[in-house]
């Protein structure tokens, strides 16, 4: 496995779209690990990742999100240690920790050697990070889907549906502390297909009450939330931030506050 790694990267010439191929090579062989455990019995593939395997987004993901549905087959420890076996199996050097102190359950896996091997680290001991997050006690309300997913390796995974996800996003907009060029990017893209995407609004009501309680605004207001959101950012960071994981660098210029006013205009009048 390493060694068809190391090949797809060979011809990759630039360093930014080289170690997004990287990272999603590694995640990809996560999750088949999780599928020969078992692990979507109980667990669901949410956030990003989920949209960019699943949906084709065009934008890379630096980590793999899932939420906990059914807690008495959680068995996170006995998954970590067949992906460790895995790794190290397909020749890959990984050391993976685990932090279960929160809520959200926070697996770090770090990989030496490879970065150096693919020319993108001057010495062997700078390592390649993939991160997991695991919501262990999600708001309720979203729809589950299984799917196969058939790249580099054949495997298959539950998910939330691609409404549920989009509540999700409209979720995280809302109540991120700080704006992030991704999550606008992502609503960009739900938005502009046809027909566009319409939150799962029983999840996002879920989740709101919960992490908001009183203070949380009708769940069927997002658009109008988002709006004026909008007009206390700066747009031009929105790009900056997200042009990095884009396959097309170039498309980050979507994102401009005419584009993103349009689509959140377009929602507000939606029946």
């Amino acid at each position: 496995m390493k060694e068809e790694a190391l090949a797809l990267m060979k011809n990759v010439m630039d360093p930014a779209s080289k170690l997004n191929l990287l990272r999603e090579y590694l995640q990809e062989f996560v999750l088949r690990s999780l599928h020969e455990s078992e692990a979507f019995l109980c667990l669901s593939f949410v956030g990003g990742s989920a949209l960019r395997f699943l949906y084709e987004l065009p934008r890379f993901s630096e980590d793999l999100d899932f939420s906990l549905e059914r807690a008495a087959s959680y068995q996170p420890a006995q998954w970590l240690g067949k992906l460790k076996r895995d790794f190290a199996l397909a020749g890959f050097d990984a050391t993976i920790r685990w932090n279960d102190r929160k809520i959200v359950h926070v697996v770090w896996i770090r990989i030496s050697g490879i970065l150096h091997q693919v020319r993108l680290a001057a010495v062997p001991e700078q390592k390649l990070s993939v991160k997991l997050e695991i919501n262990t006690r999600p708001p309720k309300g979203a729809v589950l889907q299984s799917r196969l997913v058939n790249r580099h390796m054949i495997f298959a995974l539950r998910h939330h549906d691609i409404s549920s996800l989009m509540a999700g996003k409209i979720h995280a907009l809302t109540t991120r502390r700080y704006p992030k060029g991704r999550d606008w990017y992502d609503l960009l893209w739900y938005r502009s297909r046809r027909p566009p995407v319409e939150p799962n609004l029983t999840l996002l009501k879920s989740a709101l009450a919960q992490t908001e309680g009183e203070r949380a605004f009708p769940a069927e207001t997002w658009s109008t939330r988002l709006l004026g959101r909008l007009r206390t950012i700066q747009v031009e960071s929105l790009a900056r931030d997200v042009r990095p994981f884009l396959e097309r660098p170039q498309d980050a210029g979507l994102l401009t506050p005419e584009y993103l006013r349009s689509i959140l205009q377009e929602a507000a009048v939606t029946p």
